[in-house]
């Protein structure tokens, strides 16, 4: 038997979450547990021992609360605060997939598009799927990136208290996308990583090149880049946790201690330890057992 945690966590901006809903579910899968509000009507922890496994266990809860939209996610008690938290950052850290807002501007939105869905779903390799979508950014004036991030790009609710509050609490953060620096670089700092890792871009007297240097950061150089971080920090795997919603975060959401699809798309939120599909980016921190009064507001 293992002591674990039940975090179940509702959207902040519609909170549905009651000890009655927490109650049923606990019920329905023959256990008891002690109950631990993190957040009013938002977040709370359920504490029980069971020798299921987590994802098992997660899978029935969210079956048990149905229809109502709440997140929930088990793990082991101990550990649970992490040390290191690696995120992607198009539609998760911010609502918009980069390529596709610039490929907007010479007027290949709705081609891009597809080519990044199938893509993130899996269906096309990355770096050879990232290349082909590049190519047809060549000419693209490098100005166009700053009107982008003022005018389009939404960060996800959410991210800044993530980040910031782990930050104050002594864990490591660092942005690794299969996105681009110039917008990499403006997102991190906004919101208070780190670190970036991401691709770049050619450029070319002002002008996109149509060409991205190699080598690409995919999926496997996310894994990497999770290795290398915790190595450098002198930390172990479950002091780990990383958050993204593509196939090319899989990996990484796979070797962290805790791996977290984001709104994800299906197969990486069937393949990834741990879900959220309601809530914000603040169920991350209620999945560590932060209590809403600890939460470093912007």
């Amino acid at each position: 038997m293992t002591l674990l945690v039940a975090t179940f966590v509702s959207n902040p901006q519609a909170p549905a979450l009651t000890d009655a809903l927490i109650t049923r579910a606990a019920q329905a899968l023959g256990i008891e547990g002690q109950t631990q509000w993190l957040g009013k009507d938002i977040a709370a922890d359920l504490i029980f021992e069971s020798a299921q496994s987590p994802r098992s266990l997660a899978d029935a809860f969210r079956g048990a609360v149905e229809p109502y939209p709440i997140d929930v996610i088990v793990q082991p008690v101990a550990g649970r605060r992490k040390k290191l938290f690696l995120a992607d950052m198009d539609s998760t850290m911010i609502g918009q997939e980069c390529i596709d807002e610039l490929a907007d501007y010479v007027g290949l939105k709705v081609q891009v598009s597809n080519i990044t869905e199938r893509a993130m779903r899996g269906e096309l390799a990355f770096e050879p799927a990232l290349r082909e979508r590049v190519a047809l950014l060549k000419g693209l004036d490098v100005s166009v990136i700053a009107e982008i991030l003022k005018e389009r790009i939404h960060y996800t609710p959410g991210g800044r208290e993530l980040v910031r509050t782990m930050r104050a609490h002594g864990a490591y953060t660092a942005l690794v996308s299969g996105g681009f620096t110039l917008f990499t670089g403006p997102v991190s700092q906004a919101i208070g990583f780190h670190e970036h890792r991401s691709n770049e871009l050619i450029i070319n007297d002002g002008k996109l090149a149509g060409l991205v240097a190699e080598p690409i950061l995919g999926k496997e150089a996310k894994l990497a880049t999770l290795k290398e971080l915790a190595r450098v920090n002198q930390l172990q795997p479950h002091e780990t946790m990383a958050v993204g919603d593509g196939a090319n975060d899989l990996a990484m959401l796979q070797d962290a201690g805790l791996g977290v699809a984001y709104h994800a798309k299906p197969a990486v939120a069937e393949a990834a330890a741990a879900r959220v599909d309601y809530s914000d980016l603040t169920a991350l921190l209620y999945a560590q057992g932060y209590n809403h009064r600890e939460f470093v507001q912007d």
